[in-house]
């Protein structure tokens, strides 16, 4: 096949024309390219460190400072191709689409995602706090994004979904430092109820685990048909709880049964914050 020269010439000339009439625009789409990304990647940092210094959960800082990076990346490709010239409508739908597509199968996950969030960043508790929630009562082992892990006290792991976490009531037991247990001593009509509430104050006193602010309370609560109820009220650290507890029951029983004080076969536990 003959090539005319002066076809050639021409389409060298077109090209050149192509080349001059779209060169500005290559030039500014590939600076708001490296521009972009330049400045994305000290966002994320910033990000980073800012959730850091906040001591926010690892694994959700790692995820969250990954979306937004990921986030920011679309937004500068979008605007990469706009600037070239190429039309973003279809490519925006499809992101829309694809987006609403998987948001509805993810429904579930997202929720517990959401809840996540919310537990990290509002903090109703931590790793270590001892929480009742869903009927459950057991120490926070882990907080993940999508389920918070605990630790009952016979050893027993329970994952609960971060979404229904975040939206039901979570009693906290260790935010205040301090816990109170509400016993009540069921003891008969014939025994000297001076004496008996003598015999609990003194072994309240005697323990170096109740606190002597707030101070340890012990009253009358109720008077039934079978007994008089002494409410005993001490306040124990939270970690000191249990022995407190368990060592008031066992030294009360004691004292009473060394005493003659009859009691019933009634004992309540109520823990409490407040």
């Amino acid at each position: 096949m003959n090539t005319n020269p002066e076809q050639i010439s021409g389409y060298i000339n077109q090209l050149i024309q192509v080349l001059v009439d779209y060169s500005p625009k290559l030039i500014s789409a590939l600076l708001i390219l490296f521009v972009g990304l330049y400045i994305i990647r000290v966002i994320n940092r910033l990000i980073r460190r800012v959730m850091v210094k906040r001591n926010l959960d690892p694994t959700l800082t790692k995820f969250l400072a990954d979306i937004l990076l990921w986030a920011l990346r679309i937004l500068l490709f979008v605007s990469f191709i706009s600037k070239l010239g190429i039309e973003t409508s279809s490519f925006v739908a499809i992101l829309g689409a694809m987006g609403l597509a998987i948001g509805l199968s993810l429904q579930g996950s997202l929720s517990n995602f959401a809840g996540g969030m919310l537990i990290i960043l509002f903090k109703p508790f931590k790793v270590g706090d001892t929480i009742e929630a869903q009927g459950i009562v057991a120490t926070v082992s882990e907080i993940q994004i999508f389920v918070t892990k605990l630790l009952t006290g016979n050893n027993q792991t329970v994952f609960i979904p971060n979404g229904a976490l975040s939206n039901g009531t979570i009693i906290n037991y260790s935010i205040q430092g301090q816990r109170r247990a509400d016993l009540t001593f069921a003891i008969s009509y014939e025994a000297d109820l001076k004496k008996a509430k003598s015999i609990i104050e003194k072994i309240l006193e005697d323990n170096p685990n109740v606190l002597k602010n707030p101070a340890p309370e012990v009253f009358v609560k109720n008077l039934t048909t079978t007994s008089v109820e002494f409410a005993v009220r001490p306040w124990a650290k939270k970690e000191n709880f249990g022995a407190v507890f368990s060592e008031t029951l066992e030294s009360c029983l004691i004292a009473f049964d060394e005493a003659g004080i009859s009691i019933q076969p009634f004992t309540m536990e109520i823990s409490k914050n407040v």
